[in-house]
């Protein structure tokens, strides 16, 4: 019995290491595909690190393969001493094979057309962050350059991202053309979008909290109906319409996707239309009666 599990377990964990390999290599060839198809022979920008090894090819005339590579050093090391090994191990792979991907696989270039580059530029570029992501490491370096930064002062990971990209943008105005810089605005918009659809996807979570009166029959109505898992909040009411309550009450909390949160709010309005709910977006849940997402 014990021999089972734990081969069950190296087996999860041998399909889960695969599975993460296999995000990483799609994610190199879809990000080539948009630096190699679209960006690069369009002397196109986009943000963060894969932005300022653009913005040198253009200025230097190095290899962006090259280039990719030694901008990036720095950054593996901060993985390596903000995240982990690991974390640094498959980002130094996924960065080492998108090097080896731009040097010898030849991608067509797709189209010369301004706008077709800096959006389906971006969305070739932001799906392979996300696939690296999803992969346990990354492609571009901003992401940990900014969790380094605001450790170490008042600035938020986002405004720390917001900074750097706006640094790029206004280099890219100053050494090559304003057009250019808002191209690259564009470029960034769809790859950041990609990225979110691929790291969270359709199927965003969102955690609901139901207070009710008729709290026992909502209950029954999410398990058994819905057939996904409530947590039951000892409460107590205070303050609403009627005046101050003073009577104890339970709260439920559940988790569902976006698609099912309408479903959701119906079935619970046909058994008290008075029923109050908070629902708001989470990043990810594990465990527990939920729907899982495609590939996931």
């Amino acid at each position: 019995m014990v021999k089972t599990r734990i081969n069950r377990a190296k087996n999860s964990a041998l399909f889960r290491e695969i599975k993460e390999a296999v995000f990483i290599v799609l994610g190199v060839l879809s990000a080539g595909m948009g630096l190699k198809g679209f960006l690069l022979p369009n002397d196109f920008l986009d943000g963060g690190v894969i932005g300022i090894s653009l913005l040198l090819q253009i200025k230097t005339g190095i290899d962006l393969a090259i280039l990719v590579v030694i901008v990036n050093i720095p950054f593996i090391w901060m993985g390596l001493r903000q995240v982990s090994w690991v974390f640094a191990l498959k980002t130094a792979l996924g960065i080492g094979l998108l090097a080896l991907c731009l040097a010898f696989i030849p991608y067509p270039i797709v189209t010369t057309d301004k706008l077709l580059i800096a959006v389906f530029g971006g969305f070739f570029l932001g799906a392979g962050i996300g696939l690296a992501m999803r992969g346990g490491g990354v492609l571009d370096g901003t992401e940990v350059l900014a969790i380094y930064i605001s450790r170490r002062s008042f600035l938020s990971v986002g405004d720390v991202i917001m900074v750097i990209n706006l640094l790029i943008f206004g280099s890219a105005a100053v050494f090559i053309n304003v057009e250019t810089a808002l191209y690259a605005m564009l470029t960034y918009l769809a790859a950041s979008k990609t990225v979110d659809f691929i790291i969270h996807g359709i199927e965003e979570y969102i955690a609901v909290m139901i207070v009710s009166d008729r709290h026992e029959e909502v209950r029954q109505l999410i398990t058994e109906e819905l057939e996904r898992g409530v947590t039951v909040l000892k409460g107590e009411k205070g303050f609403g319409k009627r005046g101050h309550r003073e009577n104890d009450i339970n709260i439920l909390y559940a988790v569902v996707t976006r698609l099912e949160i309408t479903r959701l709010k119906d079935k619970i309005s046909e058994v008290d239309e008075k029923a109050f709910l908070i629902e708001h977006s989470i990043a990810d849940v594990k465990g527990g009666m939920i729907k899982p997402r495609p590939l996931h």
